[in-house]
């Protein structure tokens, strides 16, 4: 092994090549990516030159090369360390990192370390995971080593010292490096004992939510990633300096990372740089929910540092056909609706070898047009004025085995939601609540049910200093474990009450979730039920009359605005009764279920009830909206437009004349606002396409004209405003401290620079 003193004296060349002066750290300034996924019959058929030409036709800084861990692509001193198939030999990985450092292109080593091949569990049988009965977990043919074992403690350090100290490379990141999932618990010897010397208990013997060793358990595996992060970053400092960083692969999904204990507030504080392994969009959350992963891990880690992600440029959905190309249209939107969000493009190539050579156009034009600009779409902070709240831990107590629907789809639904009515928001962490009173107007809170003491005293300061509050569903109702209240913690703000036992959450061997729990709460079976607005308007609105119309008893609220012609809206959940305060207006009541089929049975049952679907109240400056209905979640599943134009109705009243930009014209477009010293830069991706709730997309639609009004913050002239994308300059009015033009269509996207 070359030690320190070696290194450094080797170095000196190499870091005078990559360093300017007064530059900032390498992994600051790295903001285009690259990796070539290898595979094991890649060694004898890897063009090294055709990838170096390729590298400099897509402008990449950086690059991403399997090194070892599951596989190895050099020639390792560790006998257990398995090689590629078909390396005979060769350091492919070393011959990778030299002609990168000579293109001048920075280096992490790619590790994929939790799992091995069969004569290492038989060498090493104490390091590898156990079920209850002590048999070996596996995946596969590969045994899956133990987070908790010397194989992390000991073995994988002295691989990365083996690593660094024969390449060189600037960092080392990792794509499994959190082990064993929260799917199995492991019983091996190393667990036993740790976790009885930490909680002085013994393992849990299920997984059962509501037994304070399973609760404990959860809160020791999080502890442990952490731990690890910190523990390689100081080997791969210690072994390359103190820019050699280790970073571990994250989701940009919070239920993945909760399912994988990767704690996404506490890495993020620890993180130089952020590795998304965040790959393609689904049917649910669309192209914008890349956005929202890139303004999310900004949030939590500063928008000075850089979030690379993982971009498939191969079929990764649906299915995964790992050597085909996927539509460009596809690839280019997904890297787009990342730029946007503050995520920097990382081109992702599986095999270095490729019958379908379709992929290797997609990337370069996207890599282009972020180098040209590159000093616009980063060092920007964003300028919103709402906050989409989120917790991961909302997501593992609340949430539990049912966080897809309890907690995933209600957040996915105000972000649609948040995205068509063009109105701008960053999600906020509930524990960062009091730090961002400051810049938030409104804070969303999507059925978070899971909050404790201290988080909910966050939430009723920020309302006390004059903030807004929009919740839904049973927010507040749990504590931090998930056990039940007896009222909403927030029940003051709220202006309503529980009536009735909360149910509690399924726990135990019950992993069905609260919808399914057999209660008729408010996520009961979904069922064929309406909202009734409230007055009722039919009585003079066009149409036969059946002589029984209510009289019309007055103005409706201004969240039911566009809903002149309707009585009822759909629903399709569930709800159950409440107290209201005598001041609280409630302009939507409950309709419960009646027989869908035969259609001539299809006929309200019960066509009204005192049930608030919605409770409306202000406090001072403070405008409260309670959502008892889970529109939240309807919309994440079904986007119907009648629940996008309520929620959007219920924020623009909740946050006032807060909102910074208005867009108005044709379209689907996500609207992403920022300040960068004396200019705004307003990102707009047109998501309007035939397939924006299905994959693959095939062509782009342009949309347009499109009217802007951005609000001019303090230094800011708006003077002129130009297109970074279609070229030129709009035309720019200032009146009343807004600067308006006007922008003839747009593609994909395009960047508005106001100045």
């Amino acid at each position: 092994m070359i030690d320190r003193r070696t290194f450094l004296a080797s170095a000196p060349a190499l870091a005078a090549a990559f360093a300017a002066p007064g530059s900032k750290p390498w992994y600051l300034r790295a903001y285009r990516w690259g990796q070539t996924n290898i595979t094991e019959n890649d060694p004898p058929r890897y063009d090294i030159e055709w990838w170096r030409k390729y590298w400099k036709r897509t402008e990449v800084q950086a690059i991403i090369i399997n090194a070892g861990g599951i596989v190895a692509y050099y020639p390792s001193k560790f006998p257990l360390h398995y090689r590629a198939q078909f390396l005979n030999g060769r350091d492919l990985f070393g011959e990778l990192t030299e002609a990168a450092h000579k293109d001048g292109i920075f280096v992490m080593a790619r590790m994929d370390s939790n799992r091995t091949t069969e004569d290492f569990f038989t060498a090493h049988p104490d390091w590898f995971t156990r079920d209850r009965d002590g048999k070996p977990y596996r995946a596969a043919d590969k045994y899956i080593t133990c987070i908790n074992s010397a194989y992390y403690d000991d073995y994988l350090p002295d691989v990365l010292r083996e690593i660094i100290g024969r390449s060189h490379c600037e960092g080392v990141t990792d794509n499994s490096w959190a082990g064993m999932g929260r799917e199995s618990i492991c019983y091996c010897t190393n667990c036993e004992k740790k976790f009885r010397d930490k909680v002085k208990m013994a393992l849990p013997r299920e997984a059962n939510w509501d037994d304070a060793a399973y609760r404990q358990w959860i809160i020791w595996s999080y502890a442990r990633r952490v731990e690890l992060w910190e523990f390689n970053n100081r080997v791969t400092q210690a072994a390359g300096g103190p820019d050699c960083i280790w970073s571990g692969m994250n989701s940009g999904s919070v239920t993945a990372q909760s399912r994988s204990f990767r704690d996404l507030r506490q890495i993020s504080k620890r993180a130089h740089i952020m590795m998304l392994d965040h790959q393609r969009r689904d049917d649910d959350t669309g192209f914008q929910q890349n956005s929202d992963t890139g303004k999310r891990v900004h949030m939590l880690m500063g928008w000075d540092k850089l979030a690379p992600e993982s971009m498939a440029l191969y079929q990764s959905g649906p299915g995964y056909y790992r050597l085909a190309s996927k539509t460009p249209e596809e690839a280019r939107m997904w890297m787009l609706a990342g730029l946007a969000g503050g995520i920097q493009p990382w081109w992702h190539h599986i095999a270095a070898y490729h019958e379908d050579r379709r992929a290797y156009h997609t990337a370069e034009p996207v890599m282009k047009w972020a180098k040209a600009n590159e000093a616009y779409v980063n060092d920007r902070t964003p300028v919103a004025s709402v906050g989409l709240v989120w917790s991961q831990t909302n997501t593992d107590f609340f949430g539990r085995e049912d966080a897809a629907d309890l907690v995933d789809a209600p957040y996915s639904g105000f972000m649609h939601a948040l995205v068509k009515a063009r109105i701008p928001y960053l999600p906020v962490h509930v524990d960062d609540i009091e730090q961002e009173a400051g810049r938030l107007s409104l804070l969303i809170l999507p059925n978070v049910g899971a909050l404790s003491e201290a988080q909910c005293l966050a939430i009723r300061k920020f309302v006390e200093r004059g903030g807004s509050l929009l919740a839904t569903g049973l927010t507040s109702l749990y504590d931090e474990w998930g056990d039940p209240r007896p009222d909403y913690a927030l029940a003051d703000l709220f202006g309503a009450h529980r009536i009735g036992e909360t149910p509690k959450l399924a726990g135990g061997g019950d992993r069905r979730g609260l919808r399914r729990a057999g209660t008729q709460d408010r996520f009961a079976p979904d069922g064929h039920t309406y909202l009734r607005l409230i007055p009722e308007m039919r009585a003079q609105v066009d149409g036969p009359k059946a002589g029984d119309e209510p009289p019309v008893t007055g103005k409706r609220h201004p969240v039911l605005k566009g809903f002149e012609e309707t009585d009822i809206i759909p629903y399709g959940g569930s709800l159950s009764a409440l107290k209201v305060d005598a001041a609280a207006i409630v302009p939507l009541t409950f309709i419960p279920p009646f027989p869908t089929y035969p259609p001539e049975t299809s006929w309200m049952r019960e066509s009204k009830t005192s049930i608030p679907g919605l409770v409306l109240s202000e406090k001072g400056k403070s405008r409260i909206a309670f959502m008892p209905a889970d529109i939240d979640r309807r919309f994440g599943r079904e986007h119907l437009s009648d629940h996008s134009a309520l929620l959007a109705n219920v924020m623009r009243w909740a946050a006032g004349d807060s909102i910074p930009v208005s867009v108005e014209g044709p379209g689907f477009l996500d609207c992403n606002l920022y300040r960068q010293g004396p200019r705004l830069i307003l990102h707009v991706v047109n998501l309007t396409s035939a397939a924006t709730w299905r994959a693959p997309l095939e062509e782009l639609i342009p949309v347009g004209p499109i009217r802007v009004k951005v609000k001019l913050s303090a230094g800011v002239a708006g003077r002129g405003a130009r297109l970074l994308v279609r070229g030129g300059k709009a035309a720019v009015t200032v009146k009343g401290g807004s600067a308006s033009f006007e922008l003839a269509s747009i593609l994909d996207h395009e960047v508005i620079v106001v100045e």
